[in-house]
């Protein structure tokens, strides 16, 4: 059971993201639980994942930071989404998804999963494969952010 603990984590981690320019990326995943003080009062954590169980809500983190000495002009991120956890979402940014590998991009609701008889259905958070954010703006030479997505371990 603790080797499939230690297993499941490692595929939480997401892969490097994929960016252009001189831009270095570092990815954080955190697992995100929420307490009741002694007076009711509920707070919400961020905390580091040691054991992730079905149902636990995720929350990844993607900083960046431009390293050149130019702007980094049509900066994209492209993460996969890890196999483990199902898309929750991405708060107030506007990342499109893939829900076929990253063949096809779009916002959820554009996009349709095939069936195995070859129906079409509209695409579900489950079925989200890649997340991708397509900088409007350069990023000047040393200029960070971050963008973030959630998950639920499925």
């Amino acid at each position: 059971m603790r080797k499939l603990l230690i297993l499941l984590l490692a595929t939480l981690a997401p892969a490097p993201a994929l960016a252009a320019n001189q831009v270095a990326l570092d990815n954080s995943v955190f697992v995100e639980r929420v307490t009741t003080d002694a007076s009711g009062k509920q707070r919400v954590l961020l905390e580091e994942p040691k054991v992730v169980v079905p149902g636990d809500r995720l929350v990844f983190v993607l900083n960046y930071r431009n390293a050149g000495g130019e702007p980094a002009d049509k900066f994209v991120i492209t993460n996969p989404m890890p196999s483990a956890v199902r898309f929750a979402g991405a708060g107030d940014a506007s990342p499109i998804v893939s829900v076929d590998g990253g063949k096809a991009w779009g916002a959820l609701d554009t996009l349709s999963v095939i069936q195995p008889d070859g129906t079409r259905r509209p695409a579900q958070p489950a079925d989200v494969t890649h997340i991708r954010w397509a900088f409007q703006k350069p990023i000047p030479a040393g200029g960070s952010g971050k963008v973030m997505f959630r998950g639920v371990v499925k």
